[in-house]
């Protein structure tokens, strides 16, 4: 994907959503202008993702990463995104990955993904290819519980970022930015 000096960010959406949505274009715009190049892949059939689908983006959108490697994600696409770096064979290496409201456990409020997260990913050998790691969530996320992003941390090593009051980081919950990403990224 980059070079072991060029900075380039991935940022994948989550279920339902788009690249034009929520704060994905806001943090891409403030990436860019900062000297990171940064992009947003559509991930395809978004409401009614298929777990190959998402797959497949989502190595065309990441391949291999270098050590220069952001990687954003939120939701579901951080299932998505930690399956793609746990199927690496080769040496790989991400500057700083962020992952928002995170899971790798089935949502009570969204059993419809059941299939889609299935028994989650193996992720032994992840944080040791990480530089920087950041895991946010939210005290009121409507639909990925606490102690899920919880656990993801602790599975990866580290502990979850609170921001108050920013539900599911969706648009419709009044989240259209992220200062906390580009603090993690710049």
């Amino acid at each position: 994907m980059t070079s072991a000096t060029e900075r380039e960010a991935v940022i994948f959406h989550g279920y339902g959503a788009t690249p034009k949505d929520h704060w994905f274009g806001w943090l891409a715009e403030r990436l860019n202008r900062a000297g990171v190049s940064a992009h947003v892949p559509a991930l395809p059939d978004a409401t009614a993702p298929d777990p190959d689908c998402w797959a497949a983006a989502t190595a065309d959108a990441l391949g291999v990463p270098g050590r220069g490697s952001v990687v954003v994600a939120h939701s579901l696409g951080c299932l998505t995104v930690l399956r793609h770096l746990a199927s690496l064979t080769g040496p790989w290496g991400i500057r700083t990955l962020v992952l928002v409201s995170g899971f790798v456990d089935k949502l009570p409020a969204l059993p419809e993904l059941d299939g889609f997260i299935g028994g989650g990913v193996n992720l032994s050998g992840i944080r040791a290819c990480v530089e920087s790691l950041t895991i946010l969530r939210s005290d009121d996320d409507p639909y990925v519980p606490v102690g899920h992003t919880d656990r993801l941390a602790q599975l990866l090593g580290t502990s979850a970022r609170v921001v108050p009051g920013a539900g599911h980081f969706l648009a419709a919950d009044g989240v259209t930015s992220v200062p906390t990403i580009l603090q993690a990224i710049i």
